[in-house]
């Protein structure tokens, strides 16, 4: 599936080459949102060069208005294009969520398969500094809305190969960045077409003894706990869910039946978050082979404080303090 030349970039230069080779292969892709066209290229560059290379026809800057972007993009996929949907932040995709989902994920269900809307909302999350209304991460708002994808990459890789499974989806999807991940990490990713098959869940660490599982920033939060965990000589085992929405739950289960212990972090609101969704699941289907409750580490119930000393999110002296209540 990937292309054998592969290139050292970051998240965000991964979802700038994800946008190259999916706008080559398909000339139905347009591309909306604020200040994605050049010379800026996007508030974060994911959208640099793009539209000096495929023109402002296909990468149109628009003005800031979220709900008219996700309602141009519906209707563009309802006349056989593919509109992209960048949201500046994802608090404001209040503003799509109309279109998003009263509209384009239901189009296929209510007309049979014989008209989908086949958009992709793509947002960032995650800096503090941002202040309370630019920092909100509201995944689990998207996932309970059927016919909708939902993805939360952590690593280069995967950011690059679940934006072209998105777009090449018939359904909508929604792809989630963050900001804190965005130029922090760097991998070897394909410089070719890459695609990460959604609702696949990947496991980063092997371990026997709990199984930590999450996605997006706090995948690494969660390997730090584990390295802290090891020289305690508690080895846990972590999985990046990568897609929210389908979500692996076999992956999920099958390693929480091995280890027989589960804790859930992420960095949305722990009250009503993606993960008591996952706990729910574990708990009933692995009742009587669990050794403790399930436990989750998630954001504090409070708005984001701009001052990082406030940081709501969870750390991973948290998630090693929720791990040993399990032994």
């Amino acid at each position: 599936m990937s292309d054998t030349a592969m290139q050292t970039m970051t998240i965000a230069q991964a979802i700038n080459s994800g946008y190259h080779c999916a706008m080559e292969n398909d000339d139905k892709i347009v591309i909306l949102g604020e200040d994605i066209a050049d010379p800026i290229g996007g508030v974060f560059k994911t959208t640099k060069d793009l539209s000096t290379k495929f023109g402002t026809g296909r990468v149109r800057a628009t003005p800031i208005a979220e709900g008219a972007i996700a309602g141009s993009a519906v209707g563009l996929a309802l006349g056989g294009y593919r509109g992209v949907v960048e949201v500046m932040f994802f608090d404001f995709a209040t503003h799509v969520m109309d279109q998003v989902l009263n509209h384009a994920a239901k189009f296929r269900y209510m007309t049979g398969g014989a008209t989908p809307a086949p958009i992709m909302v793509t947002s960032v999350v995650g800096s503090s500094h941002f202040g309370a209304q630019h920092a909100q991460s509201v995944e689990s708002w998207f996932m309970h809305t059927p016919g909708i994808n939902v993805c939360f990459p952590s690593t280069p890789g995967d950011a690059k190969g679940l934006l072209m499974s998105c777009l090449e989806s018939p359904d909508p999807s929604l792809l989630i960045q963050h900001t804190g991940l965005l130029y922090s990490v760097k991998e070897e990713v394909p410089v070719g077409p890459h695609h990460v098959p959604l609702g696949k869940a990947k496991t980063v660490r092997s371990g026997d003894d709990v199984t930590i599982v999450s996605y997006g920033p706090a995948v690494r939060t969660a390997m730090e706990a584990a390295n802290q965990l090891a020289a305690e000589g508690i080895q846990a085992e972590v999985i990046d869910l990568r897609s929210l929405m389908p979500l692996d739950f076999p992956a999920v289960l099958a390693s929480v039946e091995r280890t027989r212990r589960c804790v859930i972090t992420h960095e949305a609101t722990q009250f009503a978050g993606p993960g008591a969704e996952i706990s729910a699941r574990v708990t009933e289907d692995l009742f009587s082979e669990l050794l403790g409750p399930v436990l989750r580490v998630g954001g504090l119930f409070t708005p984001q404080p701009f001052a990082k000393s406030l940081n709501r999110h969870p750390t991973s002296e948290r998630i090693v303090t929720k791990v040993k209540q399990l032994f």
